[in-house]
């Protein structure tokens, strides 16, 4: 028995060897390689990924003119970002970009904060990612930043008035009936 057989049951199965030429091993243990052009896999799978079209696909990565053209521009309303004016960015650095540019809306959520004594209680960025239609290339589509900011409005005269409004409303409103 040789490291890889599976208590002996099945003698030609090795889990780190290619299924094909495993199938193609004779009863007696020698390999054969006259089932597989090992010139073909080696081609197959050590080529540039960015270079092999996918099957189904109309173009590799490398050709896609969809990838060419993809534009990123921000949806936000604030002026001090980057991306207001669609731009295109390569898909192998939209990773970081995206990623930068929503830390922008972070930093900004925090100057507004400590602008106005306010408090940043949450600040998320959530990243995106879609599969070109084209070349079937997984990429960074956009990404959307959440922010929330606590101010202590305590000071504020219609703050007061709202939370008495607010309290007047809702007295009452949970009564026990049964006592």
């Amino acid at each position: 028995m040789t490291i890889g057989n599976i208590s002996g049951l099945y003698p030609n199965y090795s889990p780190y060897s290619n299924p094909i030429t495993a199938s193609a091993r004779p009863a007696d243990g020698t390999v054969s390689t006259s089932a597989v052009n090992p010139s073909e896999e080696t081609d197959q799978h050590s080529a540039d990924p960015d270079k092999v079209k996918k099957p189904g696909k109309r173009s590799s990565p490398e050709d896609c003119e969809t990838c060419a053209n993809r534009k990123y521009q921000d949806g936000s309303d604030e002026g001090n970002v980057s991306f207001k004016s669609a731009s295109h960015i390569s898909p192998e650095s939209a990773g970081a970009k995206v990623r930068a540019h929503e830390g922008e809306h972070v930093s900004n959520a925090y100057k507004k904060a400590a602008q106005k004594d306010g408090k940043v209680l949450n600040a998320s960025v959530s990243i995106h990612t879609s599969i070109c239609p084209e070349c079937g290339r997984t990429y960074v589509s956009g990404g959307v930043t959440h922010t929330q900011i606590k101010y202590s409005n305590e000071d504020n005269p219609y703050t007061k008035n709202q939370k008495e409004l607010d309290a007047a409303k809702f007295k009452g409103a949970n009564i026990d009936y049964a006592a």
